[in-house]
Parts: C-alpha cells; structure tokens; sequence
C-alpha cells in the first residue's frame, strides 16, 4: 500500500485540523483530497502554506472556545424544571435522559448536543441534580435540573 503525505486545509474529522502533516492512503490523496481542495501535497514548496493555515486555525479554535464559554455562563443562569407521572405505588412512568435535558435545554435558547451531557443514569426521582457537560476539551459546564414527580404529592396526601 502506498502512502503519502498531505497538509490539511481545513478540519477533517478522524483525520486532523488545518496545518496538520499527516500521511493517508495515496489514493485518498490524490483522488479525494487534492483535487477538492482539502489538503496540499507535503512538498517543500507548500511549506509556506502552514504557516498561514496554522493562524487560521488558532483564530477559529479561539473563537469556537469563547463561544462555549458564552454558552457554558448562560447554562449557570438558568435551572430546568422537568417533571415525570407517577402511577399507583409511586412507580414512574419512564425517565430523564441527556436526550430530555437537551431539549429542555433547546427550548431555553441554548443549543448543546446531547452526547455533550454526561449523565452517569437516568433521573427517576424528585430532587435537585447538577448534571455535568463537556462542551469543550476546556470548557465544562453544570446543568440544574430540578426533578418533581407528578403523582408522589398526591398518593403522600392521601396516606396521610
């Protein structure tokens, strides 16, 4: 198998971010990378072009790094009130997810992946949670997620 070795113009994902030396299939170089403008062949002459292509990348590392920190101090601001039924015997009908929370999360203005949101396991009873998100390698954020089970209220007003 022959390779070869190719600068990258923009950010490729598996493969690197601009101004990386990396060494591909020359296949996949020549037939892909090339001609779509993806990448530069590894020569002394394009040398040159790291140079600029590495400014390039600090600005947007830069940029993409203030953005999730906005986004991180606007997640601090805010709790999220969620809730879930409960049926007879207090048992609960499903439960929150990092899926529920990021749309609740979507519906306050604020856009996150939900992969992002580690929650170690569903939420299934009432109470307050602090629920972590890595949004960037530098960059966590706490998400406060109050928890009330609709159902528990009413069933511990009648035992009484």
């Amino acid at each position: 198998m022959a390779h070869m070795k190719v600068i990258l113009a923009t950010k490729i994902e598996g493969l690197g971010c601009e101004a990386d030396l990396v060494t591909v299939k020359a296949g996949y170089g020549r037939n892909y990378l090339i001609p779509q403008g993806l990448a530069f062949e590894a020569t002394p002459a394009n040398q040159r072009f790291i140079n600029m292509l590495q400014k390039k990348r600090a600005e947007r590392e830069a940029a993409e790094l203030a953005n999730f920190q906005d986004v991180a101090s606007k997640i601090a601001a805010i709790t999220l009130e969620l809730s879930l039924e409960a049926g007879e015997g207090g048992k609960v009908f499903g439960a929150i997810t990092n899926q529920q929370i990021a749309e609740a999360l979507s519906a306050q203005g604020i856009e996150i992946d939900r992969h992002s949101i580690d929650l170690e396991k569903p939420l299934k009873k009432s109470g307050t949670y602090e629920v972590p998100a890595k949004l960037h390698a530098q960059v966590t954020a706490t998400i406060k997620v109050n928890l009330v089970v609709k159902g528990e209220v009413a069933e511990a007003a009648e035992a009484e």
